[in-house]
């Protein structure tokens, strides 16, 4: 059976297999031929197994094309006889998952192909053992109410590697917490391990929903998509409909009693049904009417209990919050991208209201006015949250307190997250103050004990300071993060204008409307520009025909045939090698480069050292997107497009790429929502609408105000 999926694979796959690692291949084949793997519909199983590692090893370009392969490989196998009739269908209580990144998980290092399965299977593992969540309605429960969570003394490890050791934390109940630190210390992690109930303290009643992952799209839509997590309304209304139709074909059938003795005759022929009015308040088909009133009555009052009726209304205006229009809300689920999948499954969880909310990178997928609606509608969220996000101002709109995962310890922090700076700024000055004064004292002590240890007139005085010294409490020494570093290199020339020039330039795609029409605008070496707008108006697309990848429908883009244009997007961080190395996937991109420039290059960008020599799936999200960056800016552009660059990269990153931006000798054309990012490295402001891009007069601030009036 291996023997023929593997020829089935390669059939597939064809020439792509000779670029992707065998590791990799084997795993995908070991897959297919479990005899319990489930294809799915349509190969919908084969996807959801291995689509991701398809795009991500480069077996195919995008989700759109694996779901294709995926769909072949189930009809191939299915043809030679692999796919059992009666498949045996395993069931993931999987959670909704926004954060693609595996930010957090580093495997141990062992080979790179048991290093992989490893890593693999404890994300299978993990996913696995996460609990389904739906409403929950107070008061359906004879358990008490969920309210402060402790956890004391916790330790959290994956693939060997320890994140958090002896951690201890209080969740109060209402309060707003930022999970801040660098990418990979375990902030992902920490909050699957909350998801799955892995950590003593948390109650088992006690509803925790982590947004993590975007919906499966199928033919449901967007709004009933939402409405389907209450699990008890739907299942109300659908006993509510059944004994409604009963009490209508009992009322016919009383009603034909009382007016024709034939027609009972044939019905109790027919439909063997006796139906006249009893003492007892039954019919001879052993129907009780008052049971069936009893039962209407209690249905009717736990719909208005959990306040069903306005379910609908409280959905949509969710989903409209996160900029879905109403025939948006009424398009089915498998028609919407992603990043709209993802806004769905925020959705979902906003509508659920479990008692912990888990949050990691909501605004990654939103636009500014979806990023605005988020944080009213959390500032006023009743119960307990915990969000993970790289976006300063957020976090200080949204949080009333901040954990920081560092060095395998939890700490908490009253305040948002500037507070939570200025205090632990002056933590570390006190600390490092204690630190040095500690040992200056011991020092100069042990001095004294050197010089006088044999001398028998000071042996009183050497004792005692030997007793003071090991009386004096051990100071820990201040240890800082290392420093991220973003140094863009410098062209080394400098064309003269024009740059880039667009006249008159008009867009549509083929078959479909003018996006933009008669644009006229350029940019040179000292532009820096952010440009903002919805999603879906076309910024990516303006970034496209910037850099050459789309050409006008009419009028011209000039680009000066010596400029060099780097461009950075989500597509760049998805499409790396995710069985090579930032070394190796360097020497691929640019052979005959000495491997010392790529490496001096990788560690202009924070890819240092033994990093530099990780398999790239071991790497977080934030470290990816670093060597993405090195790849594409390699020979020294002179416009640099970021369409979306911090989303992936945690707070100190971004501050990071903020003085790189500044300091690069280049022009610099961002898409971006991150108000401190745009705030720190540019100085103009673009607003994208009704096909036309217009100069904004005032900065990002002024532009919120007017977002927040509309």
């Amino acid at each position: 059976m291996a023997e023929v999926a593997t020829s089935v694979v390669y059939e597939v796959l064809g020439r792509k297999t000779q670029d992707v690692d065998q590791p990799i291949l084997d795993y995908i084949i070991n897959v297919l031929a479990d005899e319990d793997f489930d294809f799915g519909v349509e190969g919908e199983g084969a996807y959801d197994a291995i689509g991701e590692l398809l795009v991500d090893s480069g077996c195919v370009s995008d989700d759109s094309e694996g779901r294709s392969v995926c769909s072949k490989l189930s009809q191939r196998f299915g043809k030679h006889g692999l796919i059992k009739p009666k498949q045996a269908v395993r069931s993931l209580a999987t959670p909704l998952r926004m954060f693609d990144g595996m930010d957090e998980e580093e495997a141990p290092k062992k080979q790179p192909e048991a290093q992989y399965q490893m890593h693999l299977a404890e994300m299978e593992a993990t996913k696995a053992g996460m609990p389904v969540v739906c409403v929950s309605h107070e008061g359906g429960s004879d358990a008490p109410a969920v309210k402060d969570i402790h956890m004391e003394n916790f330790n959290i490890s994956i693939g060997g590697r320890d994140l958090i050791i002896d951690g201890s934390v209080t969740l109060s109940f209402g309060r707003h917490y930022g999970l801040v630190g660098r990418n990979g210390t375990g902030k992902t992690t920490f909050l699957r391990y909350m998801a799955m109930h892995a950590i003593d303290g948390i109650p088992k009643n006690c509803q925790i929903l982590h947004v993590e992952q975007e919906v499966v799209g199928d033919d449901t839509s967007a709004l009933q998509c939402v409405l389907n997590s209450d699990v008890e309304r739907a299942q109300l209304l659908e006993e509510e409909a059944s004994l409604l139709a009963q009490q209508v074909r009992l009322a016919v059938l009383c009603y034909f009693v009382k007016f024709t003795e034939i027609i009972v005759i044939v019905l109790k022929r027919v439909m063997e049904f006796e139906a006249t009015d009893k003492s007892d308040g039954t019919l001879d088909g052993g129907v009780d009417k008052d049971a069936m009133s009893q039962r209407l009555e209690q249905i009717y009052k736990r719909l208005e209990f959990v306040d069903a009726y306005s379910a609908e209304s409280r959905a949509a205006s969710i989903l409209a919050g996160l900029s879905f229009t109403p025939e948006m809300q009424r398009k089915a689920t498998k028609a919407f991208s992603g990043g709209w999948r993802m806004r769905i499954a925020l959705a979902r969880a906003l509508f659920i209201e479990p008692d912990m909310l888990l949050l990691d990178e909501p605004t990654n997928h939103l636009d500014l006015h979806a990023v605005l609606w988020l944080e009213t509608y959390l500032v006023k969220w009743p119960k307990t949250f915990i969000v993970v996000s790289h976006a300063r101002e957020f976090l200080n709109t949204v949080v009333t307190d901040i954990l920081h995962l560092q060095g395998q310890k939890l700490s908490a922090y009253k305040g948002d997250y500037d507070t939570f700076e200025r205090t632990r700024e002056e933590q570390l000055k006190n600390q490092q103050k204690a630190f040095e004064s500690s040992e200056r004292s011991k020092a100069h002590m042990q001095a004294f004990i050197d010089k006088f240890r044999y001398n028998a007139k000071r042996a009183s005085l050497v004792q005692s300071r030997i007793k003071a010294v090991e009386r004096m409490g051990h100071v820990d020494e201040v240890i800082n993060d290392p420093d991220y570093k973003f140094e863009f290199p410098t062209p080394d020339d400098r064309p003269g204008p024009p740059i880039i020039s667009f006249s008159d330039a008009s867009f549509g795609y083929p078959g479909g409307p003018l996006l933009f029409r008669n644009l006229n605008f350029g940019i040179d070496l000292d532009s820096r520009i952010a440009m903002v707008g919805p999603n879906g108006i076309g910024k990516s697309t303006i970034l496209k025909l910037i850099s050459g990848e789309l050409q006008p429908s009419s009028g011209t883009v000039f680009r000066s045939a010596k400029v060099r244009i780097a461009v950075f997007s989500q597509h760049h961080v998805d499409g790396l090698d995710l069985s090579s190395n930032p070394l190796l996937y360097m020497m691929r991109c640019y052979p005959g480069v000495p491997e010392q420039k790529l490496r001096s290059h990788l560690g202009s960008l924070g890819v240092t050292g033994n990093l530099a020599l990780q398999p790239m799936y071991t790497l977080s999200g934030g470290q990816k997107s670093r060597v993405a960056f090195a790849k594409i800016t390699f020979k020294k552009p002179h416009i640099i497009l970021l369409d979306e660059p911090s989303n992936h990269l945690d707070l100190d990153a971004v501050e990071a790429l903020i003085q790189g931006l500044v300091l690069f000798q280049g022009g610099v054309l961002m898409v971006s929502h991150d108000e401190h990012l745009i705030s720190g490295s540019v100085g103009e402001l673009w607003v994208v609408s009704d096909g036309k891009i217009a100069p904004f007069q005032g900065d990002f601030h002024d532009y919120k105000k007017i977002l927040k009036s509309s």
